[in-house]
């Protein structure tokens, strides 16, 4: 059976994403190993942040990427509280999907993240 045990996502500063990830949207540091590693502290799922030398950012390029989906209970206050730390949003507007509604943005160095606020039924 496959299962997914860890989100990595690299970085070309894990200072800044760091500061992003927790000061931005709200993570809390685990742990950091080292220079170049740090974990977030999110359940039973870690989500660890990798500095790599290798990670490049480019806007304009048109790749394949994972996007990390979060959750929230009120997507018009998310907004709100990212509007007030300068996101970079894709999608700015709560749009409705499937699920519910969601937006849409990039971190400081352009992975993409949605938060999802999923319907009641």
């Amino acid at each position: 059976m496959n299962q997914i045990c860890v989100i990595s996502i690299y970085v070309p500063d894990l200072n800044q994403a760091i500061d992003f990830y927790t000061n931005t949207l709200g993570f809390e540091l685990n742990k950091q190993y080292g220079p170049k590693i740090a974990s977030l502290v999110h359940g039973e799922l870690p989500i660890i942040l990798e500095e790599n030398d290798q990670t490049t950012h480019n806007e304009d390029v048109n790749t394949t990427r994972v996007v990390l989906g979060l959750q929230t209970e009120n997507i018009y206050k998310t907004v709100n509280s990212l509007k007030e730390k300068d996101v970079k949003f894709i999608v700015e507007e709560p749009t409705n999907c499937p699920p519910g509604k969601y937006i849409s943005f990039s971190d400081p160095f352009g992975n993409i993240l949605e938060y999802l606020q999923f319907e009641h039924v």
